[in-house]
């Protein structure tokens, strides 16, 4: 399992909602001016996560979340390798259906791309029934 610091920003039922806090080297380096770290999570913003929650909390707790690794690991080839794949799929078949034409290159691109995208917009939209199906982060303990 792996574990985050988080605090409790909302409950519903058994379900609460987290925000993972900054780590303690960001706060206290001397290389906030030259560090990425420190100007990417400035610039984003934090947001909520739920977790399923056994454990009585209330907003503002401070609380270890743990997520699987197998599961951390899959959604990683999920969003990583099946855009990868179907990118060389799309080129592979646009240029295994085009001939050699002036423009052959820019439909190769052209269908690599879109298949990227494609594959991209999928996983958005089958991330709501795989969230049903599998664990989710859990609430292990309160500190």
């Amino acid at each position: 399992m792996i574990e985050e610091l988080a605090v409790v920003v909302k409950i519903d039922n058994h379900q609460v909602w987290v925000e993972s806090g900054q780590t303690g080297a960001c706060g206290g380096c001397l290389q906030k001016t030259s560090c990425t770290t420190n100007v990417i999570g400035s610039v984003l913003k934090k947001k909520s996560v739920p977790v399923d929650c056994d454990i009585p909390v209330k907003i503002g707790d401070s609380v270890m979340v743990a997520i699987d690794e197998n599961l951390l690991l899959s959604a990683s080839l999920l969003l990583y390798l099946l855009p990868l794949i179907a990118l060389f799929i799309g080129a592979g078949i646009a240029d295994g259906l085009l001939d050699n034409s002036t423009s052959a290159d820019l439909w190769i691109a052209a269908s690599a791309i879109v298949s990227f995208l494609l594959s991209l917009w999928l996983i958005n939209k089958v991330q709501k029934l795989l969230m049903l199906s599998i664990r989710r982060p859990v609430v292990v303990k309160k500190l």
